[in-house]
């Protein structure tokens, strides 16, 4: 069985995040990412964080490139594994969230992540994780089918199983318990891949991991480009800052990437860099029935088969 190499997961993951903020800039056609290299307080690692703000397209965008170490797993990561407690790790990734002007266009995250968790006179633990999930705040079924169609695609090289399986775990993830909603209308999320979960060796799942990786542009610009001269006025701009108090609550409550940053002293403005720049809470708030609004609730923000799988 072949073994882990952080190394080629490291160089694989650079290279994507400066492929992936070459698309976004070319998307936008006129703003630019900044870099800003760090390095983790007290050792132990260190980032890329690039962020693009006030384009022409995305309000503001955020591709992250982590890569730290640590001599025991923080609580976000043994939660579900207590039998890691204690191990030293390494932990590296990419993560992307990206809130364009236009309230047409939907916001998209991403993330591709490599762990390895050792302890003398023991087998490293090894396990991939990531995925892709789209977020509108006006629904259209064109861009839904279009991103499903590209999930699909990324896992379709390594079983037809596969896109089902990630499709539903990414429902049941990105889904805000306390106002039973999802956050969007998913795509695909994966954690813990290894041999033992995935009947693969290390190759076949950073090949997986890869093709998640790659899809994503290719998924998300063509719907920017149908949706980002979509006209819209003061209504449709207010809910687009009301529908992102939805996605600040599940990465502050929930999400897992957030949780192990903060959890093992990472960078916060890298971490925090997720949340949009301008936002609206209302209270006890629901749109009218038969609106654009409403629709959103109706016909999107609940499990769907967008490419009618299960006919």
């Amino acid at each position: 069985m072949s073994q882990p190499d952080i190394d080629r997961v490291k160089d694989y993951l650079l290279d994507l995040q400066s492929r992936i903020c070459a698309d976004l800039e070319a998307a936008d056609g006129e703003g630019r990412f900044i870099e800003d290299r760090w390095d983790r307080d007290g050792g132990g690692g260190g980032g890329i964080t690039r962020v693009l703000t006030n384009g022409e397209v995305f309000e503001q965008g955020g591709v992250n490139f982590s890569h730290v170490s640590g001599d025991e797993l923080p609580a976000a990561a043994t939660a579900r594994r207590p039998e890691l407690k204690g191990r030293r790790f390494q932990a590296t990734g990419v993560s992307l969230v990206i809130h364009p002007h236009n309230p047409h266009v939907p916001t998209s995250h991403a993330n591709v992540r490599f762990f390895i968790a050792e302890a003398d006179g023991e087998e490293p633990v090894w396990w991939f994780g990531g995925g892709f999930d789209l977020t509108p705040c006006y629904g259209n079924e064109e861009d839904a089918i279009h991103w499903h169609q590209t999930a699909k695609e990324a896992c379709e090289p390594f079983g037809e199983e596969v896109y089902p399986r990630f499709k539903q775990w990414c429902d049941d993830y990105f889904y805000l318990k306390h106002r039973q909603e999802p956050r969007g209308i998913g795509g695909l999320f994966f954690d813990d891949l290894n041999q033992a979960t995935f009947d693969a060796g290390f190759e076949r799942c950073f090949a997986f991991m890869q093709s998640v990786g790659d899809h994503y542009t290719s998924a998300y610009c063509p719907i920017v480009e149908r949706r980002k001269d979509t006209p819209f006025g003061e209504q449709e701009r207010d809910f687009q800052l009301y529908r992102r108090g939805r996605y600040v609550e599940f990465n502050l409550v929930y999400d897992r990437g957030t949780l192990f940053g903060l959890q093992t002293g990472g960078r916060t403005e890298s971490i925090l860099m997720s949340l949009p720049p301008l936002v609206k809470w209302r209270y006890n708030w629901s749109p009218e029935p038969g609106t654009e609004e409403a629709r959103l609730y109706t016909d999107f923000l609940r499990p769907r088969d967008w490419l009618g799988l299960e006919k």
